[in-house]
C-alpha cells in the first residue's frame, strides 16, 4: 500500500493531525501537507505517485550535444565505419573540451532510435581469449571474397598483427596463390618487420599441398625462421581477429561506390587500411588506434632456425611413443623410426621422392634416409 495515500486517508477519516501522523510514521510533515493540498485540488488522483524529473534541464549535457552526436553518428555510418557510442566519443573529444560520456552518448542513440537495447549477453569475463603479448609476435592471415560491379569477384588477402590489430597488408588478387602470399609477406615486412609466428587456416595457399607439390609459403617461412601455426579445420575462431577484420572491411566497402576496376578496388582497400590503422579506435585494444598499440611495445621477430627446404615437400608430425613418425608414399603408409628419446617431439619431414629428412622444430637433424617402399617400418640403422 502507498504510505502517502494511507496517511492522508487516515487524517481525513480520524481527524488525527498531520504533525502527529508524520512523527508516528517517520515521514516529512511538508510532504504530507503537499499531498493533502493535492488531494483537495484534484481529489484521489492527486495522491498518485509523480515523477520528479524536471520539465526542462538547460544545463543537461546530452541536450547541448545531441545534434552533434547524431551528426557524427550519421557521418560514420554513411562512410561504412564503426558508429558506436565509444567511437563517437573518440571523434568528438578534443583537448580542453568537455564532451558527453560514452554512456550518455549511448542513451542519446537509444532515445533517437539508432540503437535497439539488447538483452544481457554472456559476460566478457567468461571468455578465454588469446592475445599476443608483443607486436609482431603473431600475424594472422586469411583470404576473403569481395564482389564488385558487374558481379566480378576478387580475393582479398588480409594480414593482421595479433597484438595491436594493425593491418599490415590488405592485397587484392584475381586468384590468390602461394607466391602471392610470399610477396605480400615480404612487402609488409619491409614496413613493419617480420613476425615471430604466422597463423593461418589450412588453405592450400598457406600449407603444403597433398601429393608431390611443394608449399611455397611454408618453405619461405622455414627459410626465414618464422614458426607456422594452422587453426583446427572448420574452426575459424582460431583466426578470429582477421575474420572479424573481414567483416569490418566489407561493411566499409558496402557503403562505397562500387568499384569498376581492380585498381579502384585496391584504392578503396588502401584507404580503409589507412583509416583503420591510424584513426579508428579499436575496442579490442582499449579503444586505442592500432598504430598506437603497435608502437607502444618492443617488437618480436623470428627466433626459429633458418631451414633451407627448397625442392622438398613439407610434412609436420609428432613422434609417437614408439619413437616413430609416419609417411605415406604412393598410397602406402610407412613408419620411420626416429628414436624413443624423441617421443612427443614435434618434427618436420622434408620429402623429395624417396629422400626423407626428419628435423626438430629447432632445426636439429634427427634422421636422413632413403625410403625403402617395400618395407613398412624403416628401422634405425
Amino acid at each position: 500500500m502507498d504510505k502517502g495515500r494511507f496517511l492522508i486517508e487516515t487524517h481525513l477519516r480520524t481527524g488525527r493531525s498531520i504533525k502527529e501522523l508524520a512523527a508516528a510514521h517517520a515521514v516529512s510533515e511538508s510532504w504530507l501537507f503537499k499531498l493533502l493540498r493535492r488531494y483537495r485540488l484534484e481529489g484521489p488522483a492527486g495522491l498518485e505517485p509523480r515523477s520528479r524529473r524536471p520539465k526542462t534541464s538547460p544545463t543537461r549535457i546530452a541536450d547541448l550535444y545531441e545534434d552533434e552526436i547524431v551528426r557524427v553518428r550519421k557521418e560514420l555510418a554513411d562512410g561504412g565505419f564503426d558508429a558506436g557510442a565509444e567511437t563517437i566519443h573518440f571523434h568528438m573529444a578534443t583537448p580542453g573540451r568537455q564532451v558527453p560520456s560514452v554512456s550518455t552518448i549511448h542513451r542519446v542513440l537509444v532515445a533517437r532510435g539508432f540503437v535497439t537495447p539488447e538483452p544481457h549477453k554472456r559476460p566478457k569475463s567468461s571468455w578465454k581469449r588469446f592475445v599476443a603479448e608483443f607486436p609482431n609476435e603473431c600475424w594472422q592471415a586469411d583470404v576473403t571474397h569481395v564482389e564488385v560491379a558487374d558481379g566480378v569477384v576478387y580475393e582479398v588477402l588480409n594480414i593482421i598483427d595479433d597484438h595491436s590489430r594493425l593491418c599490415v597488408a590488405s592485397k587484392l588478387f584475381v586468384t590468390t596463390r602461394s607466391p602471392d602470399v610470399v610477396r605480400t609477406l615480404h612487402k609488409a615486412a619491409a614496413t613493419w618487420g617480420y613476425p615471430q609466428r604466422f597463423l593461418t587456416d589450412n588453405g592450400r595457399i598457406f600449407t603444403t599441398p597433398l601429393g608431390s607439390g611443394v608449399g611455397a609459403m611454408e618453405l619461405e617461412l622455414l627459410s626465414l625462421g618464422i614458426a607456422t601455426t594452422h587453426g583446427r579445420p572448420y574452426h575459424p575462431q582460431t583466426q578470429g581477429k582477421v575474420e572479424r577484420f573481414h567483416q569490418t572491411l566489407k561493411k566499409y566497402l558496402a557503403k562505397q561506390e562500387p568499384a569498376t576496376t581492380k585498381k579502384l578496388l585496391q584504392g578503396q582497400l588502401n584507404r580503409f587500411a589507412e583509416y583503420y590503422n591510424t584513426e579508428r579506435p579499436h575496442r579490442g585494444i582499449g579503444r586505442r588506434r592500432p598504430i598506437e598499440a603497435f608502437g607502444a611495445r618492443e617488437k618480436a621477430g623470428p627466433i626459429g632456425p633458418r631451414i633451407e627446404a627448397g625442392g622438398y615437400r613439407i610434412r609436420h608430425d609428432k613422434v609417437d611413443r614408439g619413437g616413430s613418425v609416419t609417411l605415406r608414399y604412393k598410397g602406402k603408409l610407412h613408419h620411420i623410426g626416429v628414436g624413443c628419446p624423441y617421443a612427443g617431439w614435434r618434427v618436420i619431414l622434408l620429402v623429395a621422392g624417396l629422400d626423407v629428412r626428419v628435423i626438430g622444430l629447432d632445426g636439429s637433424p634427427l634422421r636422413h634416409l632413403t625410403l625403402d617402399p617395400s618395407v613398412d617400418y624403416q628401422r634405425i640403422p
